[in-house]
């Protein structure tokens, strides 16, 4: 994926003329920024290409050379609070998924001619005005600056040209993806394909008499949903994918079925891994599976969010939280079976994200018809990103909550 990406290899990097010269004389620091992750020798980046081995190729080159430099070390990619330290001269920080954290990093320098342990610092911050008032020594009637409100003014603006605020009802309740079981009230992936989904996709639909079972993939949903108004903004934060849905017809719902099962098999899970761009889901679940079991004694008033245990000195969390409980979910999700016999026929619908792999295993299922992308029709002109919505604007008003 690295090199499709980027067009070139690290060792491509490492050994032209341009990378030489940079490194060539001796600076204060080297900073390194990129999309590469802070702990680069995990075992499952094996999985992700080249993008990975370029953190520690480059720091091992700038070693040769600068073995007393300092080198501080932005990185990104996995979604993870991370720190690492590769020497006792050098820091690689990774600060979390999209705005959910801001990452600090600080060195206490020297005239590097000695090996001695360069003193670092690292936090993780919570994104909040709160937070920033707080470090800035500043007050909420002096923090704000021109270009702040400018920027502030011109989001909302934004928000206003593409309707954000328009208002779809009231969540009763909260919905997490992976805060509660799934599937269960709470769950908003059940919320998603249990009920939105169907209820969408019935809506003036010439085949809505006819019994289906639908998959989707559980990615396919990004973010909570949470009790109180539920916005254009937020469908579009929790379910931003405009796949359409397609279907293949007259398929026994005992097949169907066993389509699912397959789909959630381990060894189809694990060349999704290497096909999603660098594992990303799989570090960042596995990172929140952990999280999940660690106990600091908590306070009472802690409310839940990250609890980072990295391989940096001290505690790198700016806010104390409880840890937020995770359970496990299934790659790929699907409607409650109809309440007919296995062996009745059902249109099987499903995302188009996953229409060649659905193809692939009907084949290897029956040997009575050959499917191919031909059979697969428009199942509705409800696209993926609409069905919470449309649900939502059905189910969530006039004092009717589900």
């Amino acid at each position: 994926m690295g090199t499709q990406l980027f067009g070139t290899l690290p060792l491509q990097l490492l050994n032209s003329i341009q990378f030489q010269n940079a490194i060539k004389d001796a600076p204060d620091l080297f900073l390194l920024a990129g999309k590469i992750t802070a702990s680069f020798r995990h075992p499952l980046l094996q999985l992700t290409g080249a993008n990975h081995e370029a953190g520690p190729l480059v720091f091992d080159a700038i070693r040769k050379i600068h073995p007393l430099v300092p080198i501080m070390i932005l990185g990104g990619h996995t979604h993870v609070r991370d720190c690492v330290q590769l020497d006792n001269r050098s820091m690689s920080l990774e600060s979390g998924r999209y705005m959910e954290t801001v990452g600090w990093m600080s060195a206490k320098l020297d005239d590097n001619k000695t090996k001695k342990k360069i003193n670092f610092s690292r936090r993780y911050l919570d994104p909040n005005r709160i937070t920033y008032e707080y470090h800035t020594s500043l007050k909420q009637s002096n923090f704000d600056t021109t270009l702040g409100k400018s920027i502030t003014a011109g989001l909302l603006g934004i928000a206003k040209k593409f309707n954000l605020g328009y208002l779809y009802g009231t969540a009763p309740h909260d919905f997490t993806l992976t805060q509660v079981p799934y599937p269960s009230k709470d769950s908003a992936l059940s919320l998603f394909i249990a009920d939105a989904v169907p209820y969408a996709l019935s809506q003036n639909n010439t085949r809505s008499k006819i019994p289906n079972f639908i998959i989707a993939n559980s990615g396919s949903q990004r973010f909570d949903i949470y009790a109180g108004s539920f916005t254009k903004n937020d469908l579009l934060t929790a379910s931003p994918y405009d796949d359409p849905f397609l279907y293949i017809p007259d398929i026994p719902l005992s097949q169907a079925k066993e389509v699912l099962a397959i789909l959630n098999k381990p060894s189809l899970k694990a060349s999704q891994i290497v096909y999603a761009a660098g594992s990303v889901d799989e570090l960042y679940h596995n990172w929140l599976r952990e999280m999940s079991k660690l106990n600091r004694g908590h306070d009472v008033g802690e409310t839940l969010g990250y609890v980072t245990h990295d391989s940096c000195p001290g505690n790198g969390d700016d806010t104390p939280h409880k840890p937020l409980p995770y359970f496990d979910v299934p790659d790929f999700i699907s409607s409650k079976p109809p309440n007919v016999s296995e062996k009745t026929p059902v249109d099987l619908v499903f995302v188009d994200f996953v229409e060649t792999e659905i193809i692939s295993i009907l084949n290897s299922l029956q040997k009575v018809k050959v499917y191919s992308p031909s059979d697969a029709k428009k199942y509705s002109p409800v696209l993926l990103n609409q069905a919470i919505g449309i649900y939502a604007k059905a189910e969530w008003n006039h004092g009717r909550k589900k």
